[in-house]
């Protein structure tokens, strides 16, 4: 718990230093609204700090993503107890279920761009005056088509040409690779 109290107050003072940098640039309103952010920010930092009991611990000289990283570390690696001191599982908590909807978010994020960016590839390599039953230009289409009846339908498409296309990249690369010639049997061996 202490490093996660860390984290957060380290957390805190980079959104302070950049609110001071942010307010430093600004003038008139714009700066008094920044300004009376920034010691509201300091009140809320300053009064959990005096409520809590101070370590000895000094400040750690390296980053607060060294600490992140190292405070996982020691999650992933720590036993969960529970009583009478045996194994138990551990509860699913928010920051779980937090991590795991960031990394949907993330995910379906992905996906869109990769979507868009594949239609934005169909329509540059669409050739001028195209006909109807061109290649490409039926390509185009049915991305198209796809993205406004189902732009879901249109990011797994695409996720699914992706990874097969990937597969007969790394498919060509081995056979490419030049293969290791196994020992030669004598005539003897043979016989």
């Amino acid at each position: 718990m202490p490093e996660t109290r860390l984290l957060a107050a380290a957390v805190r003072a980079r959104f302070a230093q950049a609110l001071a940098r942010r307010a430093a640039t600004h003038e008139g309103a714009a700066r008094r609204v920044l300004e009376a952010r920034l010691a509201e920010l300091a009140a809320v930092t300053a009064a959990p700090q005096a409520a809590e009991p101070s370590s000895n611990a000094a400040p750690s000289p390296r980053g607060a993503l060294a600490e992140l990283a190292a405070y996982a570390a020691r999650q992933k690696s720590a036993p969960v107890l529970g009583p009478a001191s045996k194994p138990r599982e551990a509860e699913p908590d928010k920051a779980a279920t937090s991590d795991t909807r960031t990394v949907q978010f993330f995910k379906r994020t992905w996906s869109r761009l990769s979507a868009d960016q594949r239609l934005a590839q169909s329509r540059a390599t669409l050739p001028d005056n195209a006909g109807p039953l061109n290649s490409h230009h039926l390509v185009h289409r049915s991305l198209t088509l796809m993205r406004e009846l189902s732009p879901d339908y249109l990011e797994r498409f695409v996720g699914y040409v992706d990874a097969l296309q990937w597969l007969e990249q790394a498919n060509e690369a081995a056979a490419q690779e030049p293969r290791p010639a196994g020992p030669k049997k004598s005539m003897a061996a043979r016989r």
